[in-house]
């Protein structure tokens, strides 16, 4: 590792915070990131660096190195969550209803910092860096940027990203080969019954109990027909029905999920999303009801890439000077990363950040949720030596291949 690079990043720290700051104060949903891809547009430009738009409000920014050889693209996520923050620090959302709870706004920070240092440090840059700022994580929006191209001209041999990830402490990375995050179906149901009278139930036909059979029913999925050892969890979110304490509704509008850590579908051994719709029809069945069953498939497990993982695990050895720090991690919580490790070798890891003392324990997603800010520089650290890794590997490539560097397609 290059101790002047990593004395160079130390530098950066108040602007990483600042960054950072400045993005949680100004949140905004999935698509609507405008203000954002002006900032992180105008940050890269300044860098010397042409940037274009992708998927509405997506920014890419190529980096061109010293000698030709494979293309790394590095990916950050943009989008706020419809959360109202708690916090009451001065940097707060200035946005109503609207938060950074889940850590993007440091991500951006990161993967810009982490631009300018590789691209100060270009010479040592054998091959050329894709910098991606992706919009609409939280709903699938990584799909879009595939749809338009994101992975081609040039090329994407492999890709790197990370998270800011408050269950584990600060001072601690998870990197982990194979299946880190769940694939996840939403799914949307309404049960159809005969409203009536609660005083003479036997004349209605009432699906609050076909509801609410179905909810533990559904549950033997995975304890009775997929393997413990197959990661299934089915969740209900939302519950809707009625409208005063003695009508029996003709109707029950239900919504949740349902998460694994493998590769779900029709065509897998475990089927749950498959399992899931002939549970609830023949339950409703049962009850004499019917019932509507609308499923998203929203994002494929992300699974990473053993040679990336291992060549991860060494740079988050050097940053963070010693094995102890580079812990397995895995969570069935679900991110769009997977649409680019899906079709190149990747690597997405998380960054600790969570520190009882400074009360950045608080759950993603959380509306009290916040970051300890002095990872940032770690993580930046990452995002540089591991790029830098990559290339002094000669690459790791789509389908296996190794070695060659290759002029990329320009």
């Amino acid at each position: 590792m290059d101790n002047q690079i990593s004395e160079q990043i130390e530098t950066y720290r108040d602007e990483l915070v600042d960054l950072r700051r400045d993005f949680h104060q100004h949140p905004e949903l999935g698509f609507e990131e405008y203000r954002t891809a002006k900032v992180v547009e105008s940050y890269l430009q300044d860098l010397g660096l042409t940037t274009q738009r992708m998927a509405k409000t997506g920014v890419i920014a190529l980096l061109e190195g010293s000698r030709p050889g494979p293309v790394l693209m590095l990916r950050a996520d943009m989008d706020a969550l419809p959360v109202s923050e708690e916090n009451e620090f001065d940097y707060k959302s200035q946005n109503p209803g609207v938060m950074h709870a889940c850590g993007h706004d440091a991500h951006m920070a990161m993967l810009l910092v982490a631009a300018k240092v590789l691209t100060q440090n270009k010479h040592a840059v054998a091959g050329t860096i894709k910098f991606v700022f992706q919009p609409d994580e939280e709903i699938a929006g990584a799909r879009a940027m595939v749809g338009e191209g994101v992975l081609e001209h040039p090329t994407v041999d492999a890709v790197m990203g990370l998270h800011v990830w408050t269950p584990i402490e600060s001072g601690k990375i998870g990197i982990t080969a194979g299946p880190v995050m769940g694939g996840l179906d939403v799914f949307k149901m309404t049960i159809f019954g005969k409203g009536g009278h609660t005083g003479v139930p036997e004349d209605a036909v009432d699906p609050v109990i076909a509801a609410a059979n179905l909810i533990q029913t559904v549950q033997t999925i995975q304890t009775r027909e997929i393997s413990n050892l197959r990661s299934t969890i089915i969740m209900f979110g939302k519950i809707a029905a009625g409208t005063k304490s003695n009508i029996i509704p003709d109707k029950v509008e239900m919504e949740g999920s349902i998460r694994f850590l493998y590769k779900g579908g029709p065509d897998s051994i475990e089927q749950p999303t498959e399992r899931f719709v002939r549970i609830s029809e023949q339950v409703c069945h049962t009850h004499r009801c019917t019932c509507e069953i609308d499923i998203t498939h929203e994002n494929i497990p992300l699974i990473n890439d053993p040679q990336m993982t291992a060549l991860a695990r060494r740079t988050a050895e050097e940053v963070f000077g010693g094995k102890e720090a580079v812990i397995d991690n895995v969570t069935s919580a679900s991110e769009d990363f997977s649409e680019f490790s899906e079709r190149v070798p990747g690597v997405f890891m998380f960054l600790g950040a969570g520190n009882l003392r400074k009360g950045t324990t608080a759950s993603h997603h959380n509306p009290r949720f916040n970051i300890d800010e002095d990872v940032l520089s770690n993580g930046v650290a990452m995002l540089v030596h591991g790029a830098l890794n990559y290339f002094n590997t000669t690459g790791i490539r789509k389908g296996g291949e190794h070695g060659t560097r290759q002029t990329p397609d320009l």
